[in-house]
């Protein structure tokens, strides 16, 4: 049967709050678009009105915090077929966004509305982090609605129950109590978090990658590694464990290296000199002329010795892997680069794909 719900004020005696048809069902889509928080699950929008490929225009398009992609129609005036059956068309344009279109799909839509131009900025702000890798790796279909059918119900639920289409219905009930307009809202089905992966049919669902450009965390840390040795001697490290030092010991020679020291910021772009070697056998280029790094003067602590006991009775390779680095630009950890939506990974390194960081960085340390 068709959802139903109701509303009580309870100063007093309980009075049920009068149900009112909703006088323009299109205001929901400017008051989603003011506050996506009325949908109960945070997005980010990404889009009004966009046009398909088709010609057709989607009501509202928004992004959730693993990069899905969900897709906003108001049921307006339509039958229940004509709505779903928009929906489903609409889903069939969504799936095959690949990660660059879906970006300009969010800077058209920014501009001109005081809105960050950039997604990974808008998304850092609403998300409190960088986009994943890859976006629309899936997506969900809503009808948005002011009341809901049984013929609307029945279809919704059999697509989405026996066929695991990601479909659902965000139904909206409009009260009136003493001059005051009121909404409430509830989903058709419980689990609206539900969706299916979309596939990339042929195109990338990650931004592309320039085949050069990489990531590096350096962890610049009292009584370990230091930024200030990095800097002086050329080189970036990571150790104490296979899953840190896996990543690095994978960087080529050659490759470009952006360095980021967690929760402080970008501070040195360099290329890679030299195959990763274990910190004994490491050899930097120091003045001109090979030094093994174990002979220097250095502030920080990467010998195995620094590893505490328990670690050491461990089997796993704990030692720190030094990659060296001839540095293009590199500044003092007090100078390091951060504004809102740059890239940052847990990982040592990792292939850097994001655009905006690429080009925010290389503009901070003036380089190509």
């Amino acid at each position: 049967m068709p959802l139903e719900f109701g509303l009580w004020r309870v100063d007093d005696k309980p009075v049920r709050i009068a149900t009112r048809p909703m006088r323009l069902e299109a205001r929901l889509e400017e008051l989603i678009e003011a506050d996506p928080e009325i949908l109960g699950k945070p997005l980010l929008l990404i889009s009004r009105q966009v046009q398909t490929d088709h010609g057709k225009f989607i009501d509202l398009l928004g992004i959730d915090a693993e990069g899905g992609l969900h897709v906003l129609e108001l049921k307006r005036d339509r039958t229940p077929r004509e709505v779903v059956a928009q929906l489903l068309d609409y889903g069939s344009w969504v799936q095959d966004l690949s990660n660059e279109r879906v970006r300009e799909i969010y800077t058209t839509y920014a501009r001109g509305r005081g809105l960050p131009q950039e997604l990974d900025e808008a998304f850092a702000l609403r998300f409190g982090g960088s986009p994943p890798d890859a976006l629309n790796g899936s997506h969900t279909l809503t009808v948005v609605a002011s009341e809901v059918d049984a013929a609307t119900e029945r279809i919704v639920t059999y697509l989405a129950s026996g066929y695991q289409v990601p479909l659902n219905v965000l139904f909206f009930r409009y009260f009136e109590d003493e001059g005051r307009s009121y909404l409430a809202r509830t989903w058709l089905i419980d689990d609206a978090e539900a969706a299916v992966s979309t596939g990339t049919k042929g195109r990338t669902k990650q931004e592309p990658w320039n085949g050069t450009d990489w990531y590096v965390s350096f962890g610049d840390e009292p009584g370990g590694r230091s930024w200030k040795d990095a800097r002086q001697y050329g080189f970036v490290s990571a150790g104490g464990g296979d899953w840190f030092s896996r990543t690095i010991r994978s960087l080529p020679v050659g490759a470009r290296v952006f360095t980021h020291i967690p929760k402080v910021g970008y501070v040195g772009v360099g290329a890679v000199s030299g195959e990763p070697r274990p910190f004994a056998d490491a050899v930097l280029t120091v003045d001109g002329e090979s030094r093994r790094m174990a002979d220097l003067s250095l502030q920080g602590g990467y010998r195995p010795d620094s590893v505490s006991a328990a670690a050491e009775s461990d089997t796993a390779d704990r030692r720190e892997w030094i990659v060296p680095i001839a540095w293009e630009q590199c500044v003092p950890r007090e100078k390091a680069f951060w504004r809102t939506g740059l890239f940052a990974n847990q990982n040592s390194a990792c292939k850097l794909r994001a655009r905006f960081t690429i080009e925010e960085v290389s503009r901070y340390f003036d380089i190509d």
